[in-house]
């Protein structure tokens, strides 16, 4: 039996207009102000001695690397990007970054969600990735059109409530 583990499906390069600017200023607060109060904050615990019991120096360096390796990350993925300008032509189906409320039809509940990029989802806001297998169901699906997904919790049938796109 191998360790090795086969590399993550890639995901969508899509991303909101707002969702890029906040991985830009992600980026620029890491390269620009937490790194370097790491680096100063290491240099200083690495001149008070024995690196071996210092746990200071120890934190400071794991810290660095998650900052490096988030860097790094956002460094190769924002030029790679394709940032969904405006509204879709046609604005009654469900495309990406419509806003939209589904009911199950198995128990009546209505949820509100949002499409938007693998590297901007948020479940506390509603915010489903383009990836995801709901939004892959409801892609170009209109009001009042029923539709089936496979979720984690087996297969479950809804209808499309109402569908919008921000301005």
């Amino acid at each position: 039996m191998s360790r090795c583990r086969p590399p993550p499906p890639r995901s969508t390069a899509i991303i909101t207009r707002a969702g890029f600017e906040k991985l830009k200023a992600e980026l620029d607060h890491l390269w620009h102000t937490l790194r370097p109060e790491v680096v100063r904050a290491l240099a200083a615990a690495a001149a008070e001695g024995d690196r071996s019991e210092n746990a200071e120096y120890t934190y400071r360096k794991k810290q660095l690397g998650e900052i490096d390796r988030r860097v790094r990350y956002l460094s190769k993925r924002i030029p790679s990007l394709k940032v969904a300008e405006g509204a879709p032509a046609d604005r009654e189906a469900v495309y990406f970054g419509a806003t939209f409320e589904i009911e199950d039809v198995a128990s009546g509940e209505a949820k509100r969600y949002r499409i938007v990029g693998p590297d901007e989802t948020d479940a506390r806001q509603g915010w489903i990735s383009i990836d995801s297998p709901l939004a892959r169901a409801v892609l170009k699906k209109r009001v009042d059109e029923e539709f089936e997904a496979e979720l984690p919790g087996g297969m479950a049938r809804f209808v499309v409530v109402t569908v919008s796109y921000e301005k």
